[in-house]
């Protein structure tokens, strides 16, 4: 009885996160085209083809799916740190695969959009909560360059400096991307990340 109640709490969690993805990436959209603080619930509701109320059971405002987004990508990206802090072997190859995984969060599940920037308009509260995962996953490119720095696969340089540059260079793909364009997340992903690496 417990497992299959178990199931049916899991298989609803997913249903309930694909759908919060779903609408993820309709208010992408309509940020894209109309600037966050310009876009209303109704916006976004009209890029889904759904009601406005239809949306309210998922998020009451369009603050609660910027958070979401920011708080869905990070949590993504600190487990893709940690697995990459892991390999002990190349730390070049650890740091492109990780901010490949980046580009590819930031421009696929999540859409992509200005709303990646946006942290201003969070609650206090909630601002304070990603600004600490964000900094927490700005501390594990830091490691993992300095540990690059170490090996001789990277070239001299302030450690905390190149991540912020790394960083800025991978972020910046969500201001100019375009769904539909001839390559796909995952192609920008491994493009960027290995001009980036090679940078350093």
């Amino acid at each position: 009885m417990s497992q299959t109640l178990t199931h049916e709490s899991t298989t609803r969690a997913r249903r309930a996160l694909a759908t919060r993805l779903e609408i993820l990436r309709g208010a992408a959209a309509a940020f894209r085209e109309r600037g966050f603080h310009a876009t209303r619930l109704e916006d976004v509701a009209a890029a889904l083809g759904r009601t406005k109320g239809s949306l309210y059971y998922y998020f009451r405002s369009k603050e609660e799916i910027l958070y979401f987004c920011q708080d869905h990508v990070l949590d993504g990206l600190l487990a893709a740190g940690r697995a990459a802090e892991r390999n002990g072997r190349d730390p070049g190859a650890a740091l492109e695969r990780l901010l490949a995984t980046h580009v590819e969060q930031l421009l696929g599940e999540a859409g992509g959009g200005p709303a990646h920037f946006e942290v201003e308009a969070l609650p206090p509260v909630r601002r304070a909560a990603i600004v600490a995962k964000r900094d927490r996953y700005e501390a594990i490119v830091h490691r993992l360059i300095a540990r690059g720095q170490r090996a001789r696969a990277f070239g001299a340089g302030d450690p905390a400096l190149l991540a912020r540059v790394a960083l800025g260079a991978v972020n910046a793909t969500a201001r100019w991307y375009r769904p539909g364009g001839p390559l796909t997340p995952a192609e920008i992903g491994r493009e960027v990340a290995r001009r980036v690496v090679h940078g350093l």
